[in-house]
């Protein structure tokens, strides 16, 4: 989509400015412009994800039997369809500046989301209360600040709030000995894996790099490769998981 002309563009009524000033600011509006244009590919990786997360999320409940399982289990399928659905309405639509600025927010917003989302079934299915309690609180605490602070500071600076998903997606790090010996090792290589291929799409969203082909297939939609990998992977895992304890 061509994204929405931004405000350092469309506030250049003032002629008053003289005309080397006006030269500048017409080569730094121009400058953004390029910037601004999207890849052909943008949204399209998370719009086909999204009916498969539908799908593999029913299938993903049918694999358990409690409630607590249930609980759990819907709450990751949950978290990841608001995830890749509100990515691709934002990124394939054209909107106004307001509805753009709210669409902005949910989806950064979404990111804190399916991580605690996906240490919801994890915690609560491999761990004793008495530790799954501690890290369930403290991730979905975390994930609630994080959406505060994207809600009312959507401008941050990309090297101020990429390490903060790094960093609470690592949080579970203390209680990997725990997921293996309740999940297995299976279970724990999938959970390091998908944590690492998350880790990689967040490094290379940070830095912008590679930026494969700026026209069709960027750095973004390498960044959406990854997630998307991440989340198959973390979603056999949970599924053995569910299999197992649910």
């Amino acid at each position: 989509m061509t994204a929405p002309v931004p405000d350092a563009i469309t506030n250049t009524q003032d002629t008053s400015r003289d005309s080397t000033s006006g030269s500048d600011s017409a080569s730094s509006s121009d400058s953004s412009v390029l910037e601004e244009v999207k890849p052909k590919m943008r949204g399209w990786l998370h719009a086909g994800m999204f009916p498969a997360v539908l799908v593999s999320g029913i299938a993903l409940l049918a694999l358990t039997d409690s409630t607590r399982a249930r609980i759990a289990c819907g709450i990751y399928v949950l978290t990841a369809s608001l995830l890749f659905g509100v990515s691709a309405i934002y990124h394939r639509g054209t909107w106004s500046p307001r509805a753009d600025g709210v669409l902005r927010r949910l989806d950064h917003a979404n990111i804190f989301l399916i991580i605690a989302g996906t240490y919801t079934p994890l915690t609560m299915l491999l761990l004793p209360d008495s530790k799954g309690q501690w890290l369930l609180w403290g991730v979905w605490g975390a994930a609630v600040a994080g959406i505060l602070f994207r809600v009312f500071w959507v401008g941050a600076p990309r090297w101020l709030y990429t390490p903060c998903y790094i960093a609470m997606g690592w949080a579970a790090v203390f209680f990997l000995p725990d997921f293996l010996r309740a999940g297995g090792i299976a279970v724990l290589v999938l959970v390091i894996v998908g944590g690492l291929l998350y880790s990689a799409g967040g490094v290379i969203y940070g830095i912008k790099r590679p930026n494969p082909s700026p026209r069709f297939f960027g750095f973004h939609e390498v960044f959406h490769s990854l997630t998307l990998a991440a989340f198959a992977v973390h979603y056999v895992g949970i599924s053995l998981v569910a299999y197992q304890h649910g």
